[in-house]
């Protein structure tokens, strides 16, 4: 009799000691077009949604701030310009290939951060360290969502913030659309420009699994964040979560 935990991978049931190997063969497949594909199935949008989460996040001189999931370092390297010498910036991700990308696209930018490959469920940062923790399309990838923010939540101080940036429940009267586009397109386009078109059936898939905005929101507070609060973005295709520490 099989006894192991399972969790889903997309819409599969997998063991919960294969997801992350199984997330991991993902981004090494794509992460040296991950960028461009960003660009092509968003149309450039996600660059917005990155730009308001920045705005929200109220980073000012001398913050400490960490990039959970941090891949190819857009949030990072928006971080690193706002803060120049004057503040912190970490980046982090568990995926080597990933973090290989954005730490050597921050470094052709002339922003030299320090870097950490590690899970998002074990954070290797003392208590209380960051003003601010950002996740950006990262948090539906991790096994245990909720100790993923529990973990940040630990690794805030008191009075900082955690922000969610994640595809979410799209508009009603939308979803038929968004579902052609997503799982007749995206993996497509997958196909053509990054030659895998299973990891972006994958993407499609694991975005109806994760919570919608009122589900992750729920998980924040049982987390122990307080003042939680989200903004819907391009019609609920994504959302912006925000939780403070207090």
């Amino acid at each position: 009799m099989n006894n192991r935990n399972t969790t889903h991978f997309g819409f599969q049931e997998v063991a919960e000691d294969e997801k992350s190997q199984r997330v991991a063969d993902v981004f090494d497949s794509v992460a040296q077009r991950y960028d461009l594909m960003n660009d092509v199935m968003s149309g450039g949008l996600h660059r917005l949604w990155k730009a308001f989460t920045i705005a929200k996040s109220g980073v000012r001189p001398g913050w400490r701030v960490l990039d959970v999931a941090g891949g190819t370092g857009d949030l990072a390297l928006a971080f690193a310009r706002k803060l120049g010498h004057d503040g912190q910036v970490w980046l982090t991700d568990i995926n080597r290939s990933m973090l290989t990308r954005g730490r050597d696209r921050l470094g052709d930018e002339g922003f030299i951060v320090p870097v950490a490959q590690c899970d998002a469920e074990k954070l290797p940062f003392p208590d209380d360290y960051f003003d601010c923790v950002t996740v950006a399309f990262g948090l539906r990838n991790m096994t245990h969502k909720e100790l993923a923010l529990v973990e940040m939540r630990r690794v805030l101080r008191p009075g900082g913030r955690l922000l969610v940036l994640e595809f979410s429940q799209v508009w009603k009267p939308l979803a038929p659309a968004y579902d052609f586009y997503s799982f007749k397109i995206i993996p497509r386009l997958g196909q053509l420009i990054t030659h895998d078109e299973a990891s972006y059936r994958y993407l499609a898939e694991s975005i109806r699994v994760h919570p919608d905005q009122d589900g992750l929101r729920l998980l924040m507070e049982q987390a122990g964040f307080e003042r939680v609060e989200y903004d819907n973005l391009a019609l609920g295709v994504v959302a912006l979560h925000q939780g403070f520490k207090f």
